[in-house]
């Protein structure tokens, strides 16, 4: 019985069990933690601060990697990273290994944590990255990097995130409208309907009022509240289901902001995408970095 797009349940799952379309997707996560771990023992002494509590809960924590202040002092800009895992796995720890080439490139870069379904709802996990944003903002004396230089990326479920934030009402918090400068979302899940009604919706217990609020593609800013930058990327070798998101979401951004750079991925599947994060010879490298810095 045809679910949804065409798909049946079976189907349906297959297109976002990234693991099954990516059978050795097991050397990634390891390969991550292991160059994490070597990251943060190598940054030990760069001042590096890790575990840094934004929140009242275990996983409201945020790992911080410095870059040197600029000419003057000047304090640097902020790339926030946002972990995938369908908001139910990996952690923050994994993604450290990006650190040395935003920091070498004058970005303070910042891992971000947030509470795993089932244990927290997904509205949780979207309170808890605002939270993290706001913390940010007003806690620079602890990071050192500039509070209005703000920028927030992610991947997979990070990318579902990152457009929440840049799209986010912060002057309806009392805080700058443009607190998030721009985002940058990788492999980004802007539709939720499909996760609702997959295998992925166990213990989430999404309803149609919860994938409203949290899909980025219902939640694009009107024309009349202009927001920062986005940058989209999706891996040439995803799914069609993930390229359908992208593609879907960047026609929705165009009609109320001004269009999003799309970077091409050819070759690269939902793991080896990731390598680029933290790749400083990389096209999504560069182009992170030029929005971060300012540059054309």
């Amino acid at each position: 019985m045809t679910l949804y797009r065409g798909y049946d349940r079976k189907a349906l799952d297959a297109q976002y069990n990234n693991r099954g379309l990516v059978p050795d997707y097991a050397k990634y996560l390891t390969r991550w933690k292991d160059d994490s771990a070597a990251t943060r023992t190598l940054m030990a002494d760069q001042r590096a601060k890790i575990d840094v509590a934004y929140g009242k809960s275990d996983k409201e924590k945020l790992d911080i990697f410095p870059a040197a202040p600029g000419p003057g002092g000047k304090k640097p800009p902020v790339l926030v990273f946002i972990h995938g895992g369908y908001w139910r796995l990996l952690d923050k720890s994994d993604f450290s290994h990006a650190a040395p080439a935003y920091v070498s490139a004058g970005v303070t870069y910042v891992s971000l944590n947030y509470g795993l379904t089932p244990a927290v709802t997904l509205d949780e996990v979207v309170r808890q990255s605002k939270a993290a944003l706001e913390w940010l903002y007003r806690n620079s004396d602890v990071h050192g990097g500039a509070p209005d230089r703000l920028y927030v990326s992610g991947h997979s479920a990070g990318g579902n995130l990152a457009p929440l934030l840049l799209g986010t009402d912060w002057a309806a918090k009392g805080l700058p409208a443009d607190l998030v400068k721009g985002a940058v979302a990788i492999s980004g899940l802007y539709d939720l309907e499909p996760i609702r009604l997959s295998y992925l919706d166990e213990g989430m217990n999404l309803d149609a009022a919860s994938v409203k609020r949290n899909s980025p593609i219902h939640q694009v800013p009107p024309k009349a509240r202009q927001v920062g930058p986005l940058i989209l990327c999706v891996g040439g070798d995803e799914s069609p289901e993930f390229l359908r998101q992208q593609a879907n979401y960047a026609a929705v951004w165009a009609k109320f902001q001004a269009p999003a750079r799309i970077v091409d991925a050819p070759g690269r599947n939902h793991f080896s995408i990731v390598d680029w994060i933290g790749d400083a010879g990389s096209p999504l490298f560069r182009v992170c970095r030029d929005l971060v810095l300012g540059r054309p």
